[in-house]
């Protein structure tokens, strides 16, 4: 069922089914709880999915630093206070599995295991995320200058989806539509990955279990989580042949079958 909550003075809408040990899934940029398959975790878990600040029917605040990636995990600790969730299984998907990784690092005490999906800690070096600053800042002027349809068109000709079939181009295409440009283009300034601390050094602090799942396909981020594997104290790696970016919408099924085979 979808519910709205109140949270740090933000009105947040979220999905909750089933029964369970809470799973909290959080989707990526440009998307919405619409993205996931909860039918598959409902019969084993109390599956939470928000729409993230900025996205789908949550609200879109105008100014850019209550985007930060430290309001936005706030908001989630919020959220799960307010459902009387003292720790939960946490899924993050790209944008939300940076924001999963940084609520596991500041809220470890929160955090039962954790489920990384084409996610990353960051940018390394200040020089790189200068960069990248300055590249979030020009996609997101032009969101507001061109508008949702226009910046649509742009993102989904991104060689990052070229492993995705039309049909699941036109399944993300309808759920980007409906969004505010001014919440996706505060979310870039204010969550995008220029603006995120680096959290590689906090890496070896995490004592949870987790999991990496990335595509074989999606050669940048299958680099960078066998980095992470190799620092993190407890993980688990899993490359998805055949796959690209966005593993659980192109290989449902193994996705499914390793999130719930690592969460048992």
């Amino acid at each position: 069922m979808r519910y709205s909550a109140q949270l740090n003075m933000v009105r947040y809408v979220f999905t909750s089914q089933g029964r369970g040990f809470p799973l909290v899934m959080l989707h990526g940029f440009t998307g919405s709880e619409l993205n996931w398959q909860m039918a598959a975790y409902t019969d084993q878990f109390e599956v939470i999915a928000p729409d993230l600040l900025g996205h789908g029917e949550t609200e879109s605040p105008i100014h850019a630093n209550r985007y930060h990636i430290k309001a936005a995990a706030r908001d989630i600790i919020a959220l799960c206070d307010s459902l009387r969730l003292e720790k939960i299984n946490l899924l993050g998907y790209s944008m939300g599995g940076r924001l999963a990784l940084y609520l596991a690092v500041n809220y470890p005490e929160r955090v039962h295991k954790l489920i990384l999906e084409s996610a990353s800690p960051g940018l390394k070096t200040q020089a790189e995320r200068d960069e990248r600053r300055q590249r979030d800042e020009a996609l997101a002027e032009r969101i507001e200058s061109e508008g949702i349809e226009a910046f649509v068109r742009y993102w989904e000709s991104l060689p990052l989806w070229d492993s995705q079939t039309e049909a699941m181009k036109a399944q993300l295409r309808a759920i980007r539509l409906r969004h505010n440009p001014i919440g996706l283009a505060n979310s870039l300034r204010g969550m995008g990955t220029g603006a995120q601390p680096s959290m590689w050094e906090f890496l070896p602090q995490l004592k949870m279990p987790v999991l990496l799942i990335a595509g074989a396909l999606d050669e940048k981020f299958t680099t960078i989580n066998q980095q992470m594997h190799t620092i993190l104290p407890q993980s688990r790696l899993e490359v998805i042949p055949d796959a690209g970016h966005t593993v659980h919408l192109e290989k449902p099924n193994q996705f499914e079958k390793l999130v719930l085979e690592f969460l048992r």
